[in-house]
């Protein structure tokens, strides 16, 4: 019943905006393509929100809605006769359609790709096992290591396979934890709060950041070196805060942890082309000043070599998470939409953003990010907010005196990944609340916490990388 409530909605709202006369819209010199693309981006909103189908379908039904409906090869309903005007100018369906091979889509692919190798030849578990040797075994530093390992592993593949793996690595330590002691509570949230942070450390650890680097070029253009030399202090900082609110938070009883991983390192060939590939592929994505392929081209040579190789064979390409490439590709055509009917420009244009203070409009977007976030998936907040948000900093002179676009398009895109407060907010979540072990006012206490400290350490570092020229 709800879900068939949620989904009346859904469709009704935008279908009323499509009827309206575009009299009633605040807007002048309003177009007909441009109404479309309010009814489009309000059905995408609470597709999003509501979910009433899987969030990867609403990135197909945007695509679909704009093919059908925006470009010239749109339904002949749709379509221009010559007699209306303030008709707008058509999109160009072969842009639509080519969001799903955009650079964004093969820099995530090649993540993919690298992340499934890892998985299938055994090291992310061997590096776990070797990584988290030196931490001991005082409770609070096996800790802090865990959540070192699962920051680290964010940045290259998946949160929510990160997540899941370092979940079953756990499983057998919080046997050792007495009913009520504390710490199991801080070793449960530890691995999804660390998941979360560690994804914004490079352009590939979640897809708000590849959203962003969609909007990041030109003089804007901030490299994959760059965004680690920015992120990975970022993340380092927040994680350090987050591992000390825990125990602080939930005491930790048990003296003690014996983390026993069992494996060694596989020595087949096609392990060890893994193992170089793996780090050839990181070392070029740090080194693009200096050889010259950007992110996007790097990232396709792990695919090429494990496809070319049978490293990951036809069945593995199955088990790839398509329906983030689906969700991220209808974001791109959701941004394109708004871009190129002049929609985002026109909406910034209306408001008087050029009496605001430069900081209060960066405060307010960043803040308005977070709180979406919480409530919904974190790709959706980057792929509703962004494209406006794009709009309005270059619209904006007065945001040079505090870095330009691109600290405003940072700051809005760390912020959505610092939605943490809800087991629905994001997969890691919800899988750490599927053990048992969480109740929902504890993660809400944590994630408010951090989220709110990672927005705030995010000002800071925009500002001293400002002050540097950093970028």
């Amino acid at each position: 019943m709800r879900k068939s409530l949620n989904l009346l909605i859904s469709i009704g709202i935008p279908l009323l905006i499509l009827i309206l006369p575009q009299s009633v819209f605040p807007f002048e010199n309003f177009t007909i393509i441009e109404q479309r693309v309010v009814a489009i981006f309000f059905l995408a909103a609470l597709f999003w929100v509501l979910e009433p189908i899987p969030i990867y379908a609403t990135s197909v039904l945007i695509i679909v809605l704009e093919l059908i409906m925006l470009t010239e090869s749109s339904f002949i309903l749709f379509q221009d006769n010559g007699n209306t005007e303030h008709f707008g100018i058509y999109l160009s369906y072969k842009e639509i359609m080519g969001t799903f091979a955009s650079p964004i889509i093969m820099l995530f692919l090649g993540g993919f790709f690298l992340a499934m190798s890892a998985t299938k030849y055994r090291l992310d578990q061997n590096l776990a096992r070797v990584l988290l040797k030196p931490f001991g075994k005082n409770p609070k530093m096996v800790m802090l290591g865990l959540m070192s390992i699962t920051a680290i592993f964010s940045m290259f593949m998946s949160n929510t396979a990160t997540t899941a793996m370092m979940l079953s690595i756990l499983t057998p330590v919080l046997a050792v934890f007495t009913p009520n002691d504390k710490g199991k509570v801080a070793f449960a949230l530890a691995i999804p709060v660390a998941a979360n942070i560690g994804g914004i450390g490079t352009p590939i650890g979640t897809p708000p950041n590849a959203i962003a680097l969609k909007y990041l070029i030109g003089e804007d253009l901030i490299t994959f070196s760059q965004w680690m030399g920015f992120g990975i202090p970022f993340v380092i900082i927040l994680l350090l805060f987050a591992w000390v609110l825990l125990a602080v938070l939930f005491p930790i009883e048990t003296k003690e942890i014996n983390l026993d991983i069992k494996g060694k390192f596989l020595k087949s060939q096609k392990a060890i082309i893994v193992y170089i590939t793996f780090s050839i592929t990181i070392l070029l994505w740090l080194t693009d000043f200096i050889h010259g392929m950007n992110s996007y081209v790097v990232a396709l040579i792990p695919v090429a070599v494990f496809s070319a190789l049978s490293i990951i064979n036809k069945e593995d390409l199955k088990k790839l998470s398509w329906d983030v490439l689906w969700l991220v590709s209808g974001g791109i055509a959701l941004g394109i939409a708004l871009e190129k009917s002049g929609l985002a420009l026109t909406a910034v244009e209306s408001i008087p953003f050029e009496n605001f203070p430069p900081l209060l409009i960066v405060v307010a977007a960043s803040v308005l990010s977070l709180t979406m976030a919480n409530f919904m998936s974190n790709t959706a907040t980057a792929n509703l907010l962004l494209p406006i948000i794009a709009a309005l900093g270059t619209s904006l002179s007065s945001l040079d005196d505090i870095g330009g676009n691109k600290m405003l398009i940072l700051a809005v895109t760390f912020a959505a990944s610092m939605g943490m407060a809800l087991p629905i907010s994001t997969p890691p979540n919800a899988l750490a609340h599927a053990t048992g072990l969480i109740q929902t006012n504890q993660m809400t206490k944590v994630g408010l916490i951090v989220g709110l400290s990672g927005v705030l350490l995010t000002y800071l570092m925009l500002y001293i990388m400002n002050l540097i020229n950093f970028f």
